[in-house]
C-alpha cells in the first residue's frame, strides 16, 4: 500500500499549501479590523452603528465579488484569477492605513471585500482540478484551516505593531504579505496536466473520477436547480455566524470579561487554534466515511450533522460570568462552523461538474454574504438597543441544524445537478 502511495506522488498535497496560505493571508487582512475595533472606536468615535455599517460594506462588496469572481475565475483559470484578486485585496489592505472617518473605513473595507471574494471560489475550483471526490473534502478542509491560523496570527501580530508603531502599520505591513505569497503561486502553480513535478500515475490519480465535459455552463442554468439553491441557503445561513465570531468577538471580550487589547491575543489564539481541529477534523471525518463505505450523501451530511449540533451550546456564552468557559464554547462553535465550512463547500464539487464549480461557489458565497449584510446590521442594533450578546448567540446556535434541514429537504441525494 505505502509503495503504490509512493508511486502516485504527492504534489497536490503542495497545491493545497498553497491554497492554505493564500487564507491564512486573507483571514489576517480581514480580521484585523475586528481587532482594532476597540481601539479605532475610540480614537475615531465610533458608536455600535457606525461598527456595523463598516462592516457592512465589506459585506456588501464581498457579496458582488462573489456574485462576478466565480465567473472570473472559470474564465481566466485559477492561476491568473487568483493572481488578480489577491494583489487587489492586499492593496485594498494596505489603504486602511489612509482612512480617517467612517466613510474612508467604509470604501477600504468595501474595496477589500470585492477582493477578498476571489479566495474561495479559486481555492475550490483548485481542489476540484487537483483531487478525485474522495479526497477533496480532506483538501478542502486543510485549505480552509489557513482562515483560523490567519484568525491566530493576527491577535499576535497586530496588537504588538500597533502598540509600537500604530494602527495604520498594522494594516500597511499586513497588508503587504500578499505579495510574497504571489511570487511563490507564480513559481509553483500549473495547472496538473501541464505541472512538470506531476506525474503520471498521480495525474492518473487526479483525474480518476469519470471524465467531464469541458464546455462553458451558463449562469441561467445553474439558478433552476434545488442543488444551486440548497448550497446558497446553507451559506445564506451559516456564513454570517462565522463574520461574527471574526469581526465581533474580539468586542465581546472586551465588553463582557474586560479583555483589551494587549490581553485579547491568548483568547482569539485558543478559538481558532481549536477551530483549526475541526476545519481539518471535519473534512476528515467525512472523507472517513466515504472510505468505510458510506455513500457521499450519508458521510457530507452525517459530519454536518455532528457539526451543527456542536454549535449549540454557544447559547450559553454570553451568561457565563468565566472567561475560560465563554472562551471554550466560543471556540467550540467556530470549530463546528470549520467542519460544517469544509463540507459545505465540498458538496458544491459533489453536484455540480468541475467546470462549474467556480460559478456555484461564487453564487452561493454571494448568497453567505448577504445574509452577513442582514447580520451585521441586526447585530449593531441589538448591541444598541439591549447592550447584550445573548440574543446573538441563540441566533448563532440555532443556524446549523435549520440549515441542515432545508438542504437535505432541497437535496435528499445529494444527486448530481443535470446542468
Amino acid at each position: 500500500m505505502d509503495t503504490v502511495k509512493q508511486k502516485i506522488g504527492n504534489y497536490r498535497w503542495a497545491i493545497v499549501a498553497l491554497l492554505f496560505f493564500a487564507t491564512t493571508i486573507n483571514y489576517i487582512d480581514r480580521q484585523i479590523i475586528g481587532i482594532l475595533k476597540p481601539t479605532l472606536a475610540k480614537e475615531l468615535h465610533w458608536d455600535e452603528i457606525d461598527y456595523s455599517n463598516i462592516v457592512l460594506a465589506f459585506q456588501l462588496a464581498y457579496a458582488i465579488g462573489l456574485l462576478l469572481v466565480g465567473r472570473l475565475m472559470d474564465w481566466l483559470g485559477t492561476k491568473k484569477g487568483f493572481s488578480l484578486a489577491i494583489i487587489f485585496w492586499s492593496v485594498a489592505a494596505m489603504a486602511h492605513a489612509l482612512a480617517k472617518s467612517v466613510t474612508g473605513f467604509a470604501a477600504a473595507r468595501f474595496a477589500l471585500g470585492l477582493g477578498e471574494a476571489g479566495n474561495f471560489p479559486a481555492a475550490i475550483k483548485t481542489v476540484a482540478e487537483w483531487f478525485p471526490k474522495k479526497e477533496r473534502a480532506l483538501a478542502t478542509g486543510i485549505f480552509n484551516a489557513g482562515s483560523n491560523v490567519g484568525a491566530v496570527i493576527a491577535p499576535i501580530i497586530v496588537p504588538w505593531i500597533t502598540i509600537t508603531y500604530g494602527w495604520q502599520e498594522a494594516f500597511i505591513i499586513t497588508g503587504a504579505i500578499g505579495f510574497l505569497w504571489l511570487g511563490f503561486w507564480w513559481l509553483l502553480y500549473y495547472h496538473p496536466t501541464e505541472h512538470p513535478k506531476v506525474s503520471k500515475a498521480e495525474l492518473a490519480h487526479i483525474q480518476s473520477d469519470p471524465e467531464e465535459p469541458t464546455t462553458k455552463i451558463p449562469w441561467r442554468r445553474l439558478f433552476p436547480h434545488r442543488q444551486t439553491w440548497a448550497f446558497a441557503i446553507g451559506k445564506f445561513m451559516t456564513d454570517p455566524i462565522w463574520w461574527l465570531y471574526l469581526f465581533w468577538v474580539p468586542d465581546f471580550l472586551n465588553k463582557n470579561h474586560g479583555i483589551t487589547l494587549l490581553s485579547v491575543g491568548l483568547p482569539l489564539v485558543v478559538i481558532y487554534l481549536v477551530a483549526d481541529v475541526g476545519s481539518i477534523g471535519g473534512g476528515w471525518l467525512s472523507s472517513h466515511f466515504i472510505k468505510k463505505g458510506w455513500s457521499i450523501n450519508k458521510s457530507r451530511k452525517t459530519a454536518m450533522l455532528i457539526c451543527a449540533v456542536a454549535v449549540v451550546p454557544i447559547v450559553f456564552a454570553s451568561m457565563t460570568s468565566n472567561l475560560w468557559v465563554a472562551v471554550g464554547l466560543v471556540s467550540i462553535a467556530a470549530a463546528a462552523h470549520q467542519g460544517w465550512s469544509a463540507n459545505i463547500f465540498t458538496i458544491a464539487s459533489d453536484m455540480f461538474p468541475r467546470r462549474a464549480v467556480g460559478s456555484v461557489v461564487g453564487i452561493g458565497g454571494m448568497a453567505g454574504a448577504i445574509g452577513g449584510m442582514v447580520v451585521a446590521k441586526a447585530v449593531g442594533y441589538i448591541l444598541a438597543w439591549t447592550g447584550s450578546y445573548f440574543l446573538i448567540f441563540v441566533i448563532a446556535g440555532s443556524m446549523y441544524l435549520i440549515a441542515l434541514l432545508i438542504i437535505h429537504l432541497l437535496v435528499p441525494n445529494l444527486d448530481p445537478a443535470d446542468v
